[in-house]
């Protein structure tokens, strides 16, 4: 039996980037906000430079600078910040679940940057998926979560910012070597940040530590490596349905580690989150197969 190797990466990454949310859970109390943040970013970038070393990964060019310091700071710096903090007070289920809508926030810069255009099926989409995202947050928490669920959302919006911002780089870099920029310049953008949680990082036990060596070499690390390697063998609708599973698999995961499962009303929310992002995601090419039915029907008439 032939092994679908692209498949078995993209699972791997699936499960790496879902179980990164109960590992903040255990790392963030302890090394502080700022602390993890640093060390999950330096753990990545010494990987990734040593895999780029491997691959003759080549020196970014001056004129790309820009780009890579927007990328390391809205993907790496602001997203590694703001989750780690909103993960002191929400559960990693829930974080993942708002989380899972930052590519709405993708469509919209794509549009500002890059005048993409935005089919009607992509604004039912992202409506659909914004009432979930709003679902999650106001569902019946507490008002201490409440309030903490925003500062999750604001990570979900930095991650969403970053991945259309990869675009100009990856016409003329390989993700290998987009990652590593983007990677040690957000190490270099928290770096200032370490001497606020310097008793937290030499306090910390060995559980923490583990878990945040785990989350650079892993879920970071690996995860772009193999990431990559899926992308570029699997049709995109098949490497972005996998996606929707990171989600699903980081409430298991945190049920399963932690003991935390959602409430069920952010459950149902999360299903319309995934719903939204479905819909978005799969829109051109929906739209694409309606005009090319609607083209054949012409066709087939004109021969008649």
């Amino acid at each position: 039996m032939r092994v679908n190797k692209a498949l078995i990466s993209g699972l791997a990454v699936v499960v790496l980037w879902a179980s990164a949310f109960p590992a903040i859970r255990v790392a963030a109390p302890a090394l502080g906000v700022n602390g993890l943040s640093f060390v999950r970013l330096a753990v990545a970038t010494v990987a990734l430079i040593l895999v780029a070393l491997i691959v003759g990964a080549r020196l970014p060019k001056l004129r790309d600078l820009g780009w890579i310091a927007a990328c390391g700071f809205f993907g790496m710096a602001a997203y590694q910040l703001l989750l780690n903090w909103g993960e002191l007070y929400v559960p990693a289920g829930t974080a993942s679940i708002i989380v899972a809508a930052a590519p709405l926030v993708s469509v919209a810069v794509a549009r500002i940057l890059f005048a993409e255009r935005v089919s009607w099926l992509t604004v039912v989409g992202s409506i659909v998926a914004l009432g979930g995202v709003a679902f999650v947050c106001l569902a019946g928490s507490g008002v201490s979560l409440s309030n903490a669920v925003w500062i999750v959302v604001a990570a979900m919006v930095a991650q969403g910012i970053y991945h259309p911002l990869q675009r100009p780089l990856l016409k003329r870099y390989s993700s290998i070597e987009v990652a590593c920029y983007a990677m040690t310049a957000g190490t270099i953008m928290t770096l200032p940040l370490v001497p606020f949680d310097g008793d937290s990082l030499l306090g910390a036990g060995a559980g923490p530590w583990l878990a945040a060596l785990y989350l650079g070499l892993l879920p970071s690390a690996a995860g772009f490596v193999l990431w990559a390697y899926a992308v570029a063998r699997m049709p995109v609708a098949t490497s972005t349905s996998l996606l929707y599973l990171v989600s699903p698999v980081a409430v298991l995961i945190a049920w399963v580690w932690l003991g935390e499962l959602p409430a069920l009303s952010q459950l149902l929310g999360g299903v319309v989150v995934i719903i939204g992002v479905v819909i978005v995601s799969q829109a051109p090419r929906l739209l694409s197969a309606h005009a090319a039915r609607r083209l054949r029907g012409r066709t087939d008439a004109n021969i008649v």
